[in-house]
């Protein structure tokens, strides 16, 4: 993906914040460029959040030569007080799956009500 991530309006179930922990739990080599493209976010709002990340203590780094290995603090309890005991590897565990898991659904089942 060159250039700017597509734009998108309206809300969301996902923070920004929380999409780009799942990126790093799933490579935790993953380069900023790549974490935004998947993220569909611009390289410096991938920046801050990870500044964001690691000022709170859910994530630090160690630079190896020009590459940066993340580590996550899985028993991290989550911020928001409606998630008063959720750590961070309960998110993770519903956002991170084998990308062979994400297939999607046929057009048929794509736009049925539940």
């Amino acid at each position: 993906m060159d250039g700017a991530p597509e734009s998108h309006t309206g809300w969301t179930f996902v923070t920004n914040h929380a999409r780009v922990l799942a990126v790093i739990a799933d490579n935790h080599s993953a380069r900023i460029r790549d974490i935004a493209a998947h993220c569909r976010l611009t390289e410096r709002a991938v920046q801050k959040i990870i500044s964001d990340l690691e000022q709170d203590g859910y994530l630090s780094h160690v630079r190896e030569g020009r590459t940066n290995t993340y580590r996550i603090e899985p028993g991290k309890v989550l911020r928001h007080p409606a998630e008063a005991g959720l750590t961070v590897a309960s998110l993770l565990s519903l956002l991170v799956q084998d990308e062979a898991d994400r297939s999607p659904l046929p057009d048929s089942r794509r736009h049925s009500p539940a």
